[in-house]
This record gives structure tokens, sequence and C-alpha cells, in this order.
């Protein structure tokens, strides 16, 4: 199974290092020196990571055969490609590749259906659930453990336990306000 780990960035000084925007949690290893990777466009590749450093918080890498600045411009955005044991699991056991979570039905802990993953959209503050409905509407559900309950993935769900107007229109709205609206 094919995973994008990596998107490139800018070029980075004159020697062909590039910036890369990270999209895996195990950066580590798939994104180490010797690596071989496929791209998208495939035409920029396979690319073979040579060296890589952090610098003022970003991760530089320099590719085999990109000796200068004109070369690593060259491979903006192109996405980083890593074949990926289907069966391989994370070292964490609280955490999931993207394609183990794609389609697991959500249920509440009650049981009701609400509907099945069909993305998983990656913020900076947190992960989302994109869920499709039966209705074909959707709803976005945080990838957090005070919402999303158990994973279990030999049933293939996501069992939720939503706050209030997560799911349904029943929100329910606090206020600071003295209720009986007289402001005193």
């Amino acid at each position: 199974m094919q995973l994008v780990v990596a998107r490139i960035g800018r070029a980075h000084g004159i020697k062909g290092e590039v910036t890369v925007e990270v999209r895996t949690d195990e950066p580590e290893l798939r994104l180490a020196p010797g690596a071989v990777l496929s791209t998208d466009p495939a035409t920029a590749g396979p690319l073979t990571i040579e060296t890589g450093r952090v610098h003022s918080g970003r991760l530089l890498l320099r590719f085999a055969g990109i000796t200068d600045r004109t070369a690593a411009e060259a491979l903006r955005n192109t996405l980083l490609i890593a074949e990926v044991d289907p069966e391989e699991l994370p070292e964490d056991e609280d955490e999931y590749y993207d394609h183990q979570l794609i389609d697991l039905d959500v249920v509440t802990e009650d049981g009701m259906e609400v509907g099945r993953i069909t993305e998983i959209s990656h913020l900076p503050s947190q992960d989302l659930f994109i869920v499709e409905r039966a209705d074909g509407s959707e709803v976005m559900i945080p990838f957090v453990e005070e919402i999303v309950t158990e994973i279990d993935l030999k049933e293939q769900r996501a069992v939720i336990a939503p706050p209030p107007g997560l799911i349904d229109d029943r929100a329910e709205i606090a206020s600071a306000r003295d209720s009986s609206g007289d402001g005193a």
C-alpha cells in the first residue's frame, strides 16, 4: 500500500536541500537517509534521501542526484510516497494509519448509527473524521479521546460520545448573563 509521507516545499540554500511538509507520524522511519520514495508526479522520482536535518523547526532533506538550488526548486510541490505493508501497525497502540480508519462505521455509545468515515482531515490542532451520513450529508468529528471513545478494527467501527450539537441540532447554549433579562 502506498502512503503519502511528505510534500516537498521550497529549496533551501544552494546545495540541493528542500523543506518538506511532513505528513506522517513516523518521519524518523519514513524519511530517514537511505529511504527510496516514489513521487507524484511519478516523473520526479523515485527519490533516495541522502541527508535529513531539522532547521528552525522545519525538516530539510537532500536527495541523491539533487545537487543545486535549481534542481531542488524543480521538485517543489512533489508528493513523497512510501510503500507500506497494509498489515503494519503504528508503534503506539492508540495510533492508526488513515487507511485503517477510512470506511469504519461510526456509532454512538448507545448504538445509534451516525455514518461512515470517508476522509481524515489533518489539522494543526487535531485530526477530524469526515463522516458521511445515510442522507448524504457530512459531519466532522474531532478525533480526540473525549469524543472518540473506541476504535474497533475487528468490528470495523468507531464509537463516539458526541457532545450536544455535534451530530444533531440540539446544542446546549450557555450564557454568562442572567436569564431573567433585567441585566442587573
